[in-house]
Formats: structure tokens, C-alpha cells, sequence
């Protein structure tokens, strides 16, 4: 029987050879195969689709709520700043660099190796879904969103992305929407009275200003950012429009829906949503997964950045190893206790939740 310790060693293994191994979004295909194998050597059977590998414990049984562990496996590129392989799984002082290390290598490689401790035991409360996904860093189409319709009805999710092991009971969505503010082309040269980059000061001053009603608890108000601008291409030609980009991160007392709406019938300016489909996501305080996180001194927070929760309609935690302060930083890294301590919590989290 493979003990905790070792478990956790050959995680670290697998996340090593994970960093080893391009995964950019779109681009995972091999290391779904190692993540395959890497189930498949403890005997455990896993599905695919497209790059998303899955398994569900050995004594599934009908009628039993669904838990889904999910974490993905693609990375963005690395940056410019990187003074270390990007690619090159490098230890020192007790740190485990590399791009994914930390975002999130150490979070999947601990809910692998807590899914494969709970795999054979029985008479558990909830069935057991893992859930090794593709293009969470892209939003793409093939992530973990394409994957709900071929599972059973979850019940509740844990998320694995770098939290210190603190659970983020509620997540902001995402919608982002483009906006044109509209004048009258012209020659600078002539008197121009609608020139629509003089409007988009209102415009912007307008936005600057908005603000959402309805203030979470746990996320607190919904965040609108003007984050891009753009106009003109000649230096005599007033431009017909000026395009911005509005970046606006929602709370869990709106839907995304809701803030389309708002905004079409309030905002200055012609304002299109380019998606809605990346919501908030939130989990009872009093859920038993929660107070068994509580139970072992881990705090709970609202989360401002989005994962794959977004995708997800049950209630979910985000949990998992590391600090999301590192992801996406030159010379990224992970605490190897980090993720020691990942996989001790994970297990010690779940044998409490599924008693």
C-alpha cells in the first residue's frame, strides 16, 4: 500500500515532469499522457477528451452526491523576465521552480494524490470525480466548461489554485465589454463641434464614477476598470470613434447578466458584452466542506482573480498549494512543503467531509 509520504513524493515527481513539458493553453496534449500514466500507475482507469484527463474512484455508486476535484494543466507563456529555464524543473533552498510550479502544478499533483488515496476506499458520503484540465489560463472552448456535459450532475467542487491552503469561498466573474463613443469625422484643421475624442472625456469621468448598488460579504462591490483605449490613425483626421475596453469584475449578488443590462441601459456610450459566461462563484459558509477546512485552522476569503470555478453552477471552494501572488511571475516557484502540506490537508479536509 502506498503510504502518504511516498504518495506525496511521487506527486512531486509527476510535477516535475510536468514543468519539463510545454502545456501552453491549447498545446497539452503531453502532458495529459503523463498525467494518464501517472494514474495509470496506480491502477486507476482514466477517460479523455481532447486534453482533459478524468477518473472516478473505483466504488462509484449511483445515486450518491458527485465531488469533483479539478485543477488544470496548461500554463501561459513565460515572461520576459525569466532568468531560469522556464522548462527546467530546478531545485533550491527547499523551492521547486519552473513555469506551472506554482500555477498550478502544486495544486493539481496534490488533488492527483489525494484522489488516489481516496480511490479504493468505500462507503464514502460523496463519489469521487478528478478532473485534469486543458486551457483554464485561455478560457478556451476544450477546458473544464467542455467537459460538464459528459459527467454526472457535481454536487459540490473543490478547485485546486494557489491559496496557502485558505479556502476562497466566493471568486469574482468576468465580463469584459467593448464600448465606442461616436463623433464626426473631420479635418483638424476645421471647427469640429463632436469630436468623439473631446465626448470620451465625459464618457470616461462617467465611468470612473459608476458604481453597483448591491455589496458582497465576502467579495465586496463589483470592480469597473477602463483598461484599454483607442482612436485615431492620422494626426490631421478628428476619428470617427474612440474604442475602449471595460474590464468589470463581478460580485456574487449579480449575475453577469444583470450587469450587461445595467450598463446598456445606463452607460453614455454604445457597450456590447463580449461574453457573460464567466460568472461568480460561491459556497455556503456553513457547507460542510467549508467548516471542514474551518476545523483545521484554514481561513476563508473572497477571491478576486478568476479560475475555473467561473465555469462551474454547483457550489466550489478554491483550495489548493501555493501563493497566487507567484503565478505568472518570471522565476515562478513552489514550496515543496507547500505542496507536503497540500496533500496532508487535502486528505485530512476530505476524511472529515466524506465520513
Amino acid at each position: 500500500m502506498t503510504t502518504q509520504e511516498n504518495l506525496t513524493q511521487k506527486a512531486i515527481h509527476l510535477l516535475k515532469q510536468l514543468i519539463e513539458t510545454q502545456s501552453f493553453s491549447s498545446e497539452e496534449d503531453q502532458t495529459a499522457t503523463l498525467i494518464a500514466d501517472w494514474l495509470s500507475s496506480f491502477g486507476i482507469a482514466t477517460q479523455r477528451r481532447q486534453n482533459n484527463i478524468f477518473a472516478f474512484n473505483k466504488y462509484f455508486e449511483e445515486g450518491k452526491p458527485l465531488l469533483l476535484l479539478n485543477s488544470h494543466h496548461d500554463t501561459v507563456k513565460p515572461n520576459s523576465a525569466y532568468t531560469n529555464d522556464p522548462f527546467k524543473a530546478i531545485v533550491e533552498d527547499g523551492k521547486l521552480y519552473g513555469l506551472g510550479s506554482n500555477d498550478a502544478g502544486g495544486c493539481l499533483v496534490s488533488l492527483l494524490a489525494t484522489f488516489v488515496h481516496f480511490y479504493e476506499q468505500k462507503n464514502l458520503s460523496h463519489n469521487i470525480v478528478i478532473v485534469a484540465s486543458a486551457e483554464e489560463e485561455s478560457s478556451g472552448p476544450n477546458g473544464l466548461n467542455s467537459m460538464l456535459a459528459h459527467l454526472p450532475e457535481i454536487d459540490v467542487a473543490i478547485v485546486g489554485e494557489p491559496t496557502l491552503m485558505n479556502l476562497a469561498i466566493a471568486e469574482k466573474g468576468l465580463v469584459v465589454f467593448d464600448a465606442v463613443v461616436k463623433g464626426t469625422p473631420s479635418h483638424a484643421a476645421h471647427p469640429n463641434n463632436d469630436n468623439a475624442i473631446y465626448k470620451t472625456i465625459d464618457v470616461l469621468k462617467w465611468f470612473e464614477a459608476k458604481t453597483f448598488e448591491k455589496t458582497s460579504e465576502a467579495l465586496g462591490e463589483v470592480k469597473l476598470t477602463v483598461t484599454q483605449i483607442n482612436a485615431g490613425k492620422q494626426h490631421n483626421v478628428v476619428p470617427a470613434e474612440v474604442n475602449l475596453v471595460i474590464d468589470v469584475r463581478v460580485n456574487d449578488k449579480y449575475s453577469n447578466q444583470e450587469i450587461a443590462e445595467i450598463l446598456a441601459n445606463e452607460a453614455p456610450c454604445e457597450i456590447k458584452p463580449r461574453s457573460l459566461r464567466l460568472n461568480s462563484s460561491c459556497i455556503d459558509k456553513n457547507h460542510d466542506l467549508v467548516k471542514a477546512g474551518q476545523s483545521l485552522g484554514r481561513t476563508t476569503y473572497g477571491s478576486p482573480t478568476l479560475s475555473d470555478q467561473a465555469v462551474l453552477s454547483c457550489q466550489s471552494v478554491k483550495l489548493g498549494p501555493g501563493d497566487s501572488t507567484r503565478s505568472h511571475s518570471a522565476n515562478e516557484f513552489i514550496y515543496l512543503n507547500e505542496i507536503e502540506e497540500g496533500v496532508d490537508l487535502y486528505i485530512k479536509i476530505l476524511e472529515k467531509f466524506l465520513k
